[in-house]
């Protein structure tokens, strides 16, 4: 193969998808049969097998039981609008992750004390094994599962005091920056870092999706004088939600 020419298998899938993508074949069409493929552009059955593979680890196509391979509707992306700080009015996790103050959502979670695993005790600057509180969430929006989210905070900082539970106490519900501030730690920055990766099962049984198709995670750390105190992992899916930045500039 020489410099620039592609394999076999990315011709078919290339071809296949601009099919796909100019309406050729039209959502819930079936694909071609692997028999078809072959006998259309001359290639073994492993091209062809590996051709509608890419299809749909692209989330293009979906295996239907019993049935053959369709293509899949396209939503329209949605955004999903990040700011850093949210505002000071209407402080809930929904708006802690969704700063777009026109979407309206609900929210699901789950508080439980757990060991740091290696990960998180660098990203929180504390030891492998120190105590945690990790809090995961679901949130909807208009009662689809949008985006799930886990968090982690080091119980040096939050433990014995009345913010140690997130979504429980006084300030059950209203986020890092309010409730860390009720014990005296100012949060004065935060750092997101956005990358991509095929969704785990469990996170795509969820959000729904087949195995293969594609999530954003945003990796979120809050500051207080360069101290971490809290950070998460919020996922999204990549085919239906592109993530918005609101930066101010000073």
């Amino acid at each position: 193969m020489t410099f620039g020419e592609q394999p076999a298998y990315l011709r078919v899938a290339g071809d296949l998808r601009k099919k796909i993508v100019d309406g050729s074949l039209p959502p819930h069409t079936r694909l071609p049969s692997q028999a078809r493929i072959r006998e259309e552009y001359g290639v073994s059955d492993t091209v062809a097998l590996e051709a509608r593979k890419v299809l749909m680890a692209e989330g293009l196509v979906e295996g239907r039981s019993g049935s053959g391979t369709y293509v899949r509707e396209r939503p329209v992306p949605r955004r999903v609008a990040r700011s850093g700080f949210r505002p000071p009015n209407g402080a809930t996790p929904f708006r802690q992750e969704q700063a777009d103050g026109e979407v309206r959502g609900t929210w699901e979670s789950r508080s439980e004390q757990a060991e740091a695993s290696v990960a998180v005790a660098e990203r929180l600057a504390i030891r492998p094994g120190d105590r945690v509180m990790c809090t995961r969430y679901l949130f909807r929006d208009a009662g689809e599962a949008m985006m799930l989210s886990t968090s982690w905070e080091p119980l040096a900082v939050t433990g014995r005091t009345p913010v140690m539970l997130p979504e429980e106490g006084p300030l059950g519900g209203m986020g890092v920056v309010e409730r860390m501030a009720a014990i005296d730690v100012v949060v004065d920055n935060v750092t997101e870092e956005v990358g991509a990766r095929p969704g785990l099962a469990e996170e795509l049984l969820v959000l729904g999706g087949v195995p293969g198709h594609v999530v954003l995670v945003i990796q979120r750390t809050y500051y207080a004088s360069g101290r971490p105190v809290e950070t998460a992992d919020v996922v999204v899916p990549a085919d239906r939600y592109r993530v918005s930045y609101h930066l101010p500039v000073k």
